[in-house]
Protein backbone atom coordinates (compact mmCIF):
# COMPACT_ATOMS: atom_id res chain seq x y z
CA UNK A 1 0.00 0.00 0.00
CA UNK A 2 1.12 3.42 -0.38
CA UNK A 3 0.11 7.01 0.54
CA UNK A 4 0.23 10.02 -2.59
CA UNK A 5 1.85 12.51 -1.13
CA UNK A 6 1.12 15.43 -4.18
CA UNK A 7 0.10 14.71 -7.16
CA UNK A 8 -0.31 17.60 -10.27
CA UNK A 9 3.83 17.46 -11.18
CA UNK A 10 5.00 17.95 -14.39
CA UNK A 11 6.57 14.71 -15.16
CA UNK A 12 8.54 14.26 -11.65
CA UNK A 13 11.79 12.54 -11.36
CA UNK A 14 15.41 12.58 -9.03
CA UNK A 15 13.77 12.75 -5.45
CA UNK A 16 16.18 13.86 -2.68
CA UNK A 17 14.06 13.33 0.75
CA UNK A 18 15.23 15.93 3.28
CA UNK A 19 15.62 16.16 6.67
CA UNK A 20 13.06 18.52 7.27
CA UNK A 21 10.40 16.23 5.65
CA UNK A 22 9.98 17.90 2.19
CA UNK A 23 11.47 16.48 -0.80
CA UNK A 24 13.28 18.19 -3.20
CA UNK A 25 12.59 16.32 -7.03
CA UNK A 26 12.61 17.85 -10.70
CA UNK A 27 10.03 18.51 -12.81
CA UNK A 28 11.42 17.79 -16.30
CA UNK A 29 8.63 18.85 -18.62
CA UNK A 30 7.85 22.15 -16.66
CA UNK A 31 11.72 22.46 -16.14
CA UNK A 32 11.37 23.01 -12.70
CA UNK A 33 13.41 22.13 -9.26
CA UNK A 34 10.64 21.80 -7.10
CA UNK A 35 10.01 20.95 -3.57
CA UNK A 36 7.00 18.77 -1.89
CA UNK A 37 6.29 19.99 1.24
CA UNK A 38 5.38 17.13 3.91
CA UNK A 39 2.01 18.31 3.62
CA UNK A 40 1.89 18.03 -0.09
CA UNK A 41 2.05 21.53 -1.04
CA UNK A 42 4.81 22.48 -3.95
CA UNK A 43 6.64 25.62 -3.78
CA UNK A 44 9.13 25.97 -7.38
CA UNK A 45 12.64 26.74 -6.19
CA UNK A 46 13.84 27.40 -9.38
CA UNK A 47 12.65 27.43 -13.19
CA UNK A 48 15.68 26.01 -14.97
CA UNK A 49 14.83 25.55 -18.69
CA UNK A 50 16.21 22.71 -20.33
CA UNK A 51 15.17 19.28 -19.07
CA UNK A 52 16.27 18.76 -15.22
CA UNK A 53 16.64 15.04 -15.06
CA UNK A 54 18.15 13.98 -11.65
CA UNK A 55 19.71 15.77 -8.59
CA UNK A 56 21.59 15.35 -5.58
CA UNK A 57 22.43 17.18 -2.48
CA UNK A 58 26.29 18.59 -2.78
CA UNK A 59 29.21 18.93 0.27
CA UNK A 60 27.99 22.67 -0.04
CA UNK A 61 24.86 22.24 0.40
CA UNK A 62 23.75 23.05 -2.46
CA UNK A 63 21.99 21.11 -5.15
CA UNK A 64 23.15 19.35 -8.60
CA UNK A 65 21.08 18.76 -11.60
CA UNK A 66 22.03 17.00 -14.41
CA UNK A 67 19.68 19.01 -17.48
CA UNK A 68 19.76 17.21 -20.62
CA UNK A 69 19.15 20.09 -22.42
CA UNK A 70 15.11 19.68 -23.22
CA UNK A 71 14.75 18.83 -26.79
CA UNK A 72 11.63 16.58 -26.01
CA UNK A 73 8.36 17.13 -27.43
CA UNK A 74 5.48 16.75 -24.61
CA UNK A 75 2.09 15.42 -24.70
CA UNK A 76 -0.40 15.71 -21.82
CA UNK A 77 -4.16 14.43 -21.90
CA UNK A 78 -6.38 12.81 -19.83
CA UNK A 79 -3.91 9.37 -19.90
CA UNK A 80 -0.71 11.55 -18.45
CA UNK A 81 2.42 13.15 -19.48
CA UNK A 82 4.41 11.60 -21.48
CA UNK A 83 7.37 12.64 -24.48
CA UNK A 84 6.26 11.60 -27.72
CA UNK A 85 9.07 12.31 -29.96
CA UNK A 86 11.95 15.77 -30.33
CA UNK A 87 11.47 19.14 -30.62
CA UNK A 88 13.85 21.55 -32.09
CA UNK A 89 14.83 23.79 -28.48
CA UNK A 90 17.50 21.18 -27.15
CA UNK A 91 20.01 23.88 -25.72
CA UNK A 92 22.68 21.51 -24.69
CA UNK A 93 23.41 19.28 -21.87
CA UNK A 94 24.67 20.64 -18.78
CA UNK A 95 25.08 19.66 -15.04
CA UNK A 96 24.19 22.92 -13.35
CA UNK A 97 24.12 24.22 -9.48
CA UNK A 98 21.16 25.61 -7.70
CA UNK A 99 21.69 27.74 -4.38
CA UNK A 100 18.33 26.01 -2.30
CA UNK A 101 17.74 29.26 -0.32
CA UNK A 102 17.99 31.82 -3.04
CA UNK A 103 17.42 30.07 -6.27
CA UNK A 104 20.24 30.95 -7.89
CA UNK A 105 21.44 28.92 -11.00
CA UNK A 106 25.29 28.20 -11.70
CA UNK A 107 26.26 26.03 -14.61
CA UNK A 108 29.64 24.20 -13.73
CA UNK A 109 30.16 21.75 -16.88
CA UNK A 110 28.87 21.62 -20.75
CA UNK A 111 31.86 20.34 -22.20
CA UNK A 112 34.41 16.99 -20.76
CA UNK A 113 37.25 18.86 -22.71
CA UNK A 114 36.12 18.68 -26.67
CA UNK A 115 33.45 16.14 -25.97
CA UNK A 116 29.86 17.88 -25.88
CA UNK A 117 28.25 16.56 -22.82
CA UNK A 118 24.56 15.27 -24.34
CA UNK A 119 21.95 14.82 -22.13
CA UNK A 120 23.08 14.25 -17.92
CA UNK A 121 20.68 11.98 -16.28
CA UNK A 122 21.66 10.96 -12.76
CA UNK A 123 23.92 11.82 -10.27
CA UNK A 124 25.64 10.57 -6.99
CA UNK A 125 28.39 12.11 -4.74
CA UNK A 126 31.06 10.15 -3.06
CA UNK A 127 32.49 10.72 0.15
CA UNK A 128 35.18 13.09 -1.02
CA UNK A 129 32.73 15.18 -2.55
CA UNK A 130 33.33 14.83 -6.09
CA UNK A 131 30.27 13.05 -8.03
CA UNK A 132 29.65 10.69 -11.04
CA UNK A 133 26.89 11.11 -13.41
CA UNK A 134 25.46 9.21 -16.66
CA UNK A 135 25.02 10.93 -19.55
CA UNK A 136 22.35 9.29 -21.45
CA UNK A 137 23.11 10.54 -25.25
CA UNK A 138 20.68 11.47 -28.00
CA UNK A 139 18.44 9.80 -29.65
CA UNK A 140 18.20 11.29 -33.51
CA UNK A 141 15.59 11.10 -35.85
CA UNK A 142 18.60 8.76 -38.08
CA UNK A 143 21.16 7.92 -35.85
CA UNK A 144 21.68 7.83 -31.82
CA UNK A 145 24.98 9.57 -29.84
CA UNK A 146 25.74 7.18 -27.11
CA UNK A 147 26.09 8.02 -23.57
CA UNK A 148 28.82 7.66 -21.39
CA UNK A 149 29.83 7.79 -17.31
CA UNK A 150 31.48 11.02 -16.35
CA UNK A 151 33.29 11.84 -12.82
CA UNK A 152 33.53 15.44 -12.07
CA UNK A 153 34.49 18.01 -9.20
CA UNK A 154 32.49 20.86 -7.86
CA UNK A 155 34.83 23.24 -8.32
CA UNK A 156 34.18 23.01 -11.72
CA UNK A 157 37.54 22.67 -12.58
CA UNK A 158 38.09 18.96 -13.26
CA UNK A 159 35.82 15.95 -15.34
CA UNK A 160 36.89 13.15 -17.34
CA UNK A 161 34.78 10.35 -19.17
CA UNK A 162 35.50 6.65 -17.04
CA UNK A 163 32.68 4.43 -19.16
CA UNK A 164 32.09 4.81 -23.06
CA UNK A 165 30.09 4.00 -25.04
CA UNK A 166 26.75 2.80 -23.32
CA UNK A 167 23.33 2.55 -24.33
CA UNK A 168 21.41 5.17 -23.01
CA UNK A 169 23.02 4.50 -19.10
CA UNK A 170 20.25 6.21 -16.90
CA UNK A 171 20.82 5.47 -12.75
CA UNK A 172 23.96 5.33 -10.75
CA UNK A 173 24.59 4.60 -7.67
CA UNK A 174 27.53 3.70 -5.10
CA UNK A 175 27.51 1.05 -2.73
CA UNK A 176 27.72 1.23 0.44
CA UNK A 177 31.18 0.65 0.87
CA UNK A 178 31.45 2.78 -2.51
CA UNK A 179 33.88 0.05 -4.11
CA UNK A 180 31.17 -0.35 -6.56
CA UNK A 181 29.41 1.93 -8.99
CA UNK A 182 26.48 0.72 -10.28
CA UNK A 183 24.60 1.93 -13.14
CA UNK A 184 21.44 1.18 -15.48
CA UNK A 185 20.93 1.35 -19.26
CA UNK A 186 17.53 1.93 -19.68
CA UNK A 187 15.93 0.66 -23.29
CA UNK A 188 18.28 -2.80 -22.78
CA UNK A 189 16.94 -2.96 -19.36
CA UNK A 190 20.19 -3.61 -18.00
CA UNK A 191 22.26 -3.82 -14.34
CA UNK A 192 25.84 -3.13 -14.80
CA UNK A 193 28.64 -2.73 -12.29
CA UNK A 194 32.38 -0.98 -12.08
CA UNK A 195 34.90 -1.70 -9.54
CA UNK A 196 35.65 1.79 -8.74
CA UNK A 197 39.77 0.80 -7.65
CA UNK A 198 40.23 5.13 -6.23
CA UNK A 199 37.78 7.73 -6.07
CA UNK A 200 36.82 9.07 -9.36
CA UNK A 201 38.44 6.07 -11.58
CA UNK A 202 37.12 2.69 -12.16
CA UNK A 203 38.84 -0.99 -13.19
CA UNK A 204 37.81 -1.90 -16.57
CA UNK A 205 36.78 -5.00 -17.24
CA UNK A 206 37.44 -6.14 -21.31
CA UNK A 207 33.62 -5.64 -21.98
CA UNK A 208 32.43 -2.79 -24.54
CA UNK A 209 30.81 -0.64 -21.28
CA UNK A 210 33.97 -1.44 -19.31
CA UNK A 211 32.20 -2.92 -16.48
CA UNK A 212 30.31 -6.07 -15.17
CA UNK A 213 27.08 -7.52 -16.91
CA UNK A 214 24.86 -7.89 -13.65
CA UNK A 215 21.53 -8.41 -14.75
CA UNK A 216 18.56 -8.04 -17.13
CA UNK A 217 14.84 -8.54 -18.31
CA UNK A 218 13.23 -10.30 -20.86
CA UNK A 219 9.68 -8.27 -20.80
CA UNK A 220 8.85 -5.12 -22.04
CA UNK A 221 10.37 -3.38 -18.78
CA UNK A 222 12.70 -0.27 -18.88
CA UNK A 223 15.56 0.81 -16.12
CA UNK A 224 14.96 4.53 -15.11
CA UNK A 225 17.00 5.55 -12.26
CA UNK A 226 17.40 3.85 -8.69
CA UNK A 227 18.17 4.05 -4.87
CA UNK A 228 20.25 1.90 -2.93
CA UNK A 229 19.76 0.26 0.60
CA UNK A 230 21.44 -0.94 3.61
CA UNK A 231 22.77 -3.73 2.15
CA UNK A 232 23.19 -3.03 -0.73
CA UNK A 233 20.58 -4.08 -2.90
CA UNK A 234 18.98 -1.69 -5.78
CA UNK A 235 15.65 -0.46 -6.27
CA UNK A 236 14.95 0.51 -9.95
CA UNK A 237 12.24 2.84 -11.49
CA UNK A 238 10.86 1.10 -13.85
CA UNK A 239 9.07 2.06 -17.38
CA UNK A 240 6.42 0.46 -19.51
CA UNK A 241 5.69 -2.71 -16.56
CA UNK A 242 5.34 0.22 -14.41
CA UNK A 243 7.21 -0.36 -10.93
CA UNK A 244 10.32 -1.11 -8.90
CA UNK A 245 12.19 -3.27 -10.03
CA UNK A 246 15.01 -4.67 -6.73
CA UNK A 247 17.73 -6.54 -7.31
CA UNK A 248 20.07 -8.12 -4.10
CA UNK A 249 24.25 -6.84 -4.73
CA UNK A 250 24.66 -10.03 -5.82
CA UNK A 251 21.96 -10.19 -8.56
CA UNK A 252 20.41 -13.70 -7.49
CA UNK A 253 17.37 -12.47 -6.47
CA UNK A 254 14.97 -9.94 -8.51
CA UNK A 255 11.64 -9.03 -7.76
CA UNK A 256 9.50 -6.26 -9.08
CA UNK A 257 6.95 -4.50 -7.23
CA UNK A 258 4.23 -3.33 -9.51
CA UNK A 259 2.82 0.35 -9.09
CA UNK A 260 -0.15 2.13 -11.11
CA UNK A 261 1.79 4.40 -13.25
CA UNK A 262 3.22 2.91 -16.74
CA UNK A 263 6.24 4.99 -16.66
CA UNK A 264 7.63 4.86 -12.36
CA UNK A 265 10.82 7.08 -13.03
CA UNK A 266 13.29 7.11 -9.60
CA UNK A 267 13.17 6.69 -5.73
CA UNK A 268 14.52 7.70 -2.55
CA UNK A 269 14.61 7.14 1.05
CA UNK A 270 13.93 9.06 3.78
CA UNK A 271 11.94 9.13 6.97
CA UNK A 272 12.77 7.54 10.44
CA UNK A 273 15.32 5.24 9.53
CA UNK A 274 15.15 5.67 6.44
CA UNK A 275 12.23 3.21 6.02
CA UNK A 276 9.79 5.88 3.90
CA UNK A 277 10.03 5.00 0.84
CA UNK A 278 9.64 8.12 -2.20
CA UNK A 279 8.68 7.53 -5.96
CA UNK A 280 7.83 9.49 -8.20
CA UNK A 281 5.16 8.56 -11.27
CA UNK A 282 6.01 10.08 -14.54
CA UNK A 283 3.15 9.74 -16.35
CA UNK A 284 0.43 10.75 -13.51
CA UNK A 285 2.36 13.24 -12.50
CA UNK A 286 2.33 12.24 -8.33
CA UNK A 287 5.28 11.76 -5.69
CA UNK A 288 4.25 8.95 -3.28
CA UNK A 289 5.52 7.40 -0.85
CA UNK A 290 5.13 3.72 1.47
CA UNK A 291 7.40 1.75 3.77
CA UNK A 292 9.86 -0.68 2.34
CA UNK A 293 11.31 -3.39 3.96
CA UNK A 294 15.28 -2.40 3.95
CA UNK A 295 16.46 0.71 5.04
CA UNK A 296 17.80 3.35 2.85
CA UNK A 297 21.80 3.89 2.04
CA UNK A 298 22.43 6.86 3.82
CA UNK A 299 23.70 9.85 1.19
CA UNK A 300 27.22 11.51 1.49
CA UNK A 301 26.35 15.22 2.53
CA UNK A 302 22.50 14.85 3.18
CA UNK A 303 21.93 11.70 6.29
CA UNK A 304 25.49 11.51 6.92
Amino acid sequence: MFEVVTEGLSFPEGPIAMPDGSVILVEICAANLTRVNADGNTDVIASLGGGPNGAAIGPDGHCYVCNNGGGFAWQSDENGTRVVGLSDDYSGGRIERVNLETGELETLYTHCGDIAIQAPNDIVFDEQGGFWFTDTGRRLPTSVEHGAVYYATVDGKHIERRAYPMMAPNGIGLSPDEKTLYVTETQAGRLWRFKVDQPGTIAKEPTMTGGTFMTGVSTFRFFDSFAMDVEGGIHIGSLQEGGITSVSADAKEVTHTPLPDRLVTNMCFGGEGLKTAYITLGLTGKLIKMTWPTAGLPLNFLNK
